[in-house]
């Protein structure tokens, strides 16, 4: 029992791991891309967000992703993009 205890924990040390590693990624892409809209010039940023919001409004919920999921993808996005748009 002490076994399977300590190999549960340590799964979950490791799945905790690859969650902070997935953040750490996520977040510097969130960066370097935030940087590259924010140098470009506002008529080709708001192309580029437009596109996007054009594309994300296009897409469908399937099985492999929830509504809730879309939902929270256009919050997270809006939230990001937002601040370039002025």
């Amino acid at each position: 029992m002490k076994n399977l205890i300590s190999e549960l924990l340590t799964k979950l040390a490791e799945k905790e791991e690859e969650s902070k590693e997935f953040v750490a990624q996520i977040e510097a892409l969130e960066i370097v891309i935030f940087a590259m809209l924010e140098r470009m010039e506002r008529s080709e940023r708001l192309a580029i967000i437009t596109n996007i919001e054009d594309a994300l409004n296009e897409t469908q919920p399937d099985d492999s992703v929830t509504a809730n999921d879309n939902t929270v993808l256009k919050q997270y996005l809006s939230r990001l993009l937002t601040p370039l748009t002025t």
